[in-house]
């Protein structure tokens, strides 16, 4: 029997049971649809996390200090006062320094900014003026943080645009007063909607000095103004590396270390690295929810297969009598069970695509839109599990189908 007579047959044969045919599909097709879609959305929450992160500066390093131990307990990353603003500013040097563009040290505290009647928690940063183009912050209108008001320690801030929205509405802060912490400041600036950190959309900056001096009021061993951390800027993604080792050179050599380091270095790309891996997870587990009912369509499938046997057992008979072999039986009911559970992958398919589209852009949970991210792998994996779910439904069936005796087969009823 050629590939093309089973293929006829095995059309036929499902044809001639429409309806049955169409219920089993819907199974295979809601499974396939629900793999594409949720993993569509998946890999666009992973592909808009990364973009977020990169858009926020590329070839950052994060440098911050160690931990403190107290007792033999360590307070944990970032809790000891090991950095400076002059550490920051001997960062920036051609000769030790070749691989870096720049250096923006920062501190952040929490507080509350009074704007008139209204009012609200945000994050406060205190920076320098290379924190705008180390971290991509534009500026929507107003000035920005200069090197000024980091002498002066100027009682200046550049808002947020949702932290302007909040307390002035559709009115321009610019030249008005706000009261951060009790402290009266003066709005130099509004930043534009994405020129904020990842996750940190309401965020108020000011020059570093002001909120060392006047907001934190903390002090280091050796004097100076202590920093939280400092972004370093590579030249470009090729000398990452060389740039990390002249940060943890410059900083041994001014701190004078000769056994562990005070201080840790992390990178943009190691942070996207660790969030790829999350987002892969979630992406797989979402995968796996969906494939659940993908795996239920092709129990269905099976059933329909096993009932189709029972019906077909004089027709088996029949043509065993006449000439079938067990392997051509065996061949019919598995194409059978992989059309059309093909069938239902390629309509799922489809489906699936039309999905993504049309819920990317779209606000359904939470305040930020749905993102949604296709790609070749997606649909080649959903067709090859329908493929193979249709092989594994229709072996059992078809052996069943192909072990039965002529005799017993014909005197059926």
């Amino acid at each position: 029997m050629s590939l093309l007579d089973v293929l006829k047959t095995a059309i036929w044969s499902l044809g001639s049971n429409k309806l049955r045919s169409g219920l089993t599909l819907l199974g295979i097709i809601i499974g396939v649809t629900a793999v594409i879609a949720l993993m569509t959305i998946g890999r666009g929450v992973q592909q808009g996390i990364t973009s977020r992160i990169e858009a926020q500066g590329a070839n950052l390093l994060f440098v911050q200090p160690g931990a403190t131990t107290t007792g033999g307990v360590s307070s944990g990353q970032g809790s000891a006062s090991t950095l400076t603003l002059a550490d920051a500013f001997a960062l920036v040097d051609p000769i030790f320094a070749p691989s870096i563009k720049a250096a923006a040290p920062q501190i952040a505290t929490n507080a509350q900014i009074v704007a008139g009647r209204e009012n609200t928690n945000v994050q406060v940063i205190g920076i320098t003026p290379e924190y705008g183009p180390v971290r991509n912050a534009v500026i929507e209108h107003g000035l920005f943080i200069s090197q000024a008001d980091l002498q002066a320690n100027s009682q200046v801030a550049v808002l947020s645009a949702s932290v302007s929205e909040e307390l002035y509405g559709l009115l321009s802060p610019v030249g008005q007063t706000v009261r951060i912490n009790g402290r009266q400041f003066t709005v130099v600036g509004v930043l534009e909607d994405n020129s904020v950190g990842f996750g940190q959309s309401r965020q108020v900056l000011i020059p570093i000095t002001t909120a060392y001096y006047r907001l934190t009021a903390q002090r280091t061993a050796q004097g100076g103004v202590s920093v939280q951390s400092i972004n370093v800027q590579a030249k470009n993604r090729e000398v990452m590396t060389d740039a990390e080792i002249e940060v943890a050179t410059i900083l041994r050599l001014r701190h004078r270390i000769t056994g562990d380091d005070d201080f840790i270095i992390s990178s943009q790309q190691g942070l996207i690295e660790t969030l790829n891996e999350t987002t892969n997870a979630l992406v797989i587990f979402l995968g796996t929810v969906a494939g659940i009912s993908l795996f239920v369509g092709g129990i269905g499938v099976m059933n329909i297969m096993l009932v189709s046997v029972t019906e077909r057992t004089r027709e088996i008979g029949i043509r065993k009598a006449i000439g079938a072999k067990r392997r051509d039986i065996l061949f019919q009911f598995i194409t059978e069970a992989i059309i059309l559970t093909m069938s239902g992958g390629f309509i799922g398919l489809v489906i699936g695509l039309s999905t993504g589209p049309l819920l990317n852009g779209r606000t359904l949970i939470g305040p930020r839109p749905i993102e949604t991210g296709f790609s070749l792998d997606i649909a080649i994996i959903a067709l090859v599990v329908s493929g193979a779910i249709g092989l594994f439904s229709g072996i059992y069936p078809a052996l069943r189908a192909a072990r039965m005796h002529p005799i017993d087969a014909l005197r059926y009823e």
